[in-house]
């Protein structure tokens, strides 16, 4: 209890009167302690509000923050620029949750590149201040593509292990207890008629989605021969379990209990632990478990990137609000999105998964401390991805002339023609039955006076694969045949227009050893000049050039790809055209 004297001065004339003096009234109260309460938080609000910043301007930074971190991140940011000045001005901290995939699209668009998989930024993404994907990969994948692309702290605030979510009802089924879950084991489970319904998310777009493509391939790379075939079903396998989205990839998985639910629903994804705990929390019908593959993929890690161009006081606020995301605070908010702090460990509330590893663990499996990711592996995972998930219509023209009848010593001797047909043919093992496929070849007077033979028409694998196989193998070069080059190009490319199929790519796939010496054909120039007169933006049929061999002249052909759209791969040692093959296939999938 504590006694307060209130002084009150009431100085009331009374009308018709004069007073000569006040009536002072002294009032003397005992206040309760729920009195003092009030008194000693309106001093603190008087207090705070005096202590507070004193500010001559506002330094305003932009963060864009996977939308699973965001609302952590801006709870975070909202505290501290209460108090936060940089060089005497305030900060305003304008924090929005943008797909990683996204803001990628845009920073590589900003650079004059694409990266693999992706083509525009969708819906309003726009390239921030401050960017925190939900990986370090893109961050390896963008500074690849563009060596100017350089951003500063790139530390790392947050972490959620990428992990096999599976119903918990048939969790037992995939043998996590007893001995560890390993890659090589889920593999052989895939292939060996488990009726296993496995999915990711998109990996070109999705980091787990792509953490868990390369476990795979790391996995199948170990069985020799059988790698390519086991690489494919597995990868068939995924695509067809697999999702564009995230929450409609969590929507397949069953919602109740009945065996036939189970059966028909999705049983095994690649995800996020975050995304597991997350959806387990919302009162899923049927929880997930989330299983602790070995070894582990790449865990989300969460990098800070300030953006390269930042003013020096948009840097200084920015390496600010990084301090303030190392608080116990912001590692508790992360823990209520199901994310653990960059050291592994969980913030208050946050329930460790049975089976997860330990914090230590954790954080160095995390993109950004377990050291580089291999780069060319992603490469080679995300073209085999593209190329057996985008389902095109191909016309496949192959060079007959005589110098493809040059043996390739680090083939084993075979010829050029040999080693293209190979390749050709282990390219059809990538297409389903959804592709449409048809075949040419050419050189010179091949077919009476034109330089091109169909041997195939286009039409669905579905009904021509064997056909396809047989006529592969029956090419045979023309000796002392040239190579008519521009000819056969212009023709495959009004063709290909005149039969355009709306529901699919449209490409032409040209494979040749050497440059156009036919001297009745068209000429670049007049080629190039027919071709700008026949693109239809509204029919785009795009040309894929393959050069095999030292002895092409890359100039051409690219001029002719960038009057279409499509691009050149080089070949220079013809034992390398399976490699090159897979990207021109990559290629033909990339998103307009």
């Amino acid at each position: 209890m504590v006694g307060i004297t209130v002084l009150v001065v009431d100085y009331c004339p009374v009308p018709g009167r004069h007073r000569t003096q006040s009536h002072v009234r002294i009032l003397k109260i005992t206040a309760a302690v729920a009195a003092l309460a009030v008194v000693a938080a309106s001093t603190w609000a008087g207090v705070r509000l005096l202590s507070g910043p004193s500010c001559a301007g506002e330094v305003r930074l932009s963060v864009a923050a996977a939308p699973e971190i965001a609302p952590a991140i801006r709870s975070t940011a909202a505290s501290w620029a209460e108090t936060a000045t940089v060089d005497g001005k305030c900060v305003a901290v304008d924090v929005t949750g943008q797909e990683s995939a996204d803001v990628a699209a845009g920073v590589a668009a900003q650079q004059g590149q694409r990266l693999l998989g992706l083509g525009e930024a969708r819906g309003s993404a726009q390239v921030p201040q401050v960017w925190v994907p939900d990986s370090s990969m893109w961050l390896s994948r963008l500074q690849a593509a563009a060596a100017g692309f350089r951003p500063t702290d790139t530390t790392s605030i947050a972490v959620s292990p990428v992990v096999l979510a599976v119903p918990q009802p048939v969790a037992a089924g995939f043998g996590q207890t007893g001995t560890a879950l390993t890659w090589d084991s889920l593999l052989q489970q895939t292939q060996a008629g488990n009726k296993i319904t496995a999915g990711v998310v998109d990996p070109t777009r999705d980091a787990a989605g792509l953490s868990g493509l390369l476990s795979f391939g790391q996995a199948a790379a170990k069985l020799g021969p059988r790698a390519e075939p086991t690489t494919v079903a597995t990868l068939r396998a995924l695509a067809q379990g697999g999702s564009a989205v995230r929450d409609d990839l969590l929507s397949r998985f069953p919602r109740s209990l009945d065996a036939a639910a189970i059966a028909s629903s999705l049983t095994a994804a690649v995800l996020p632990e975050q995304a597991v705990m997350q959806y387990n929390a919302a009162s899923a019908p049927i929880p997930l478990a989330a299983l602790y593959v070995t070894p582990a993929p790449p865990s989300l890690d969460y990098p800070f990137l300030v953006m390269p161009g930042a003013a020096p006081a948009v840097s200084r606020a920015a390496g600010e609000l990084r301090a303030a995301l190392g608080s116990a605070d912001f590692r508790d908010a992360l823990a209520r999105q199901g994310l653990r702090g960059s050291d592994g460990v969980g913030g208050a509330g946050f329930t460790y998964p049975a089976g997860a590893p330990t914090p230590s663990t954790t954080a160095r499996d995390s993109g950004g401390t377990s050291g580089a990711v291999d780069l060319n592996a992603v490469d080679r995972a995300l073209e085999a991805w593209l190329a057996l998930t985008h389902p095109g219509r191909i016309l496949a023209v192959i060079d007959v002339s005589g110098s493809m009848l040059t043996k390739v010593p680090t083939a084993g001797n075979r010829t050029r023609e040999q080693v293209t047909v190979e390749a050709a043919t282990r390219g059809l093992d990538l297409f389903d039955d959804s592709w449409a496929l048809g075949l040419w070849t050419f050189s010179t007077n091949l077919d009476g006076p034109r330089d091109y033979r169909e041997i195939l028409p286009v039409g669905p694998l579905v009904a021509g694969r064997d056909r396809a196989v047989q006529r592969l193998a029956a090419i045979k070069p023309k000796k002392n045949g040239n190579t008519g080059l521009y000819d056969t190009i212009l023709a495959a490319y009004q063709k290909m227009q005149d039969d355009w199929d709306p529901g699919r790519l449209n490409t032409v796939v040209i494979m040749t050893d050497g440059n156009n010496d036919d001297d009745n054909g068209v000429s670049l120039s007049a080629l190039l000049t027919r071709l700008g007169q026949l693109k239809d933006p509204t029919r785009p049929v795009d040309i894929v050039a393959i050069g095999i061999g030292p002895d092409v002249t890359q100039g051409p052909l690219q001029q002719i790809t960038d009057a279409t759209g499509g691009g050149v791969f080089t070949a220079p040692d013809p034992a390398d055209i399976g490699a090159i093959f897979l990207k021109a296939l990559a290629l033909h999938t990339q998103a307009k």
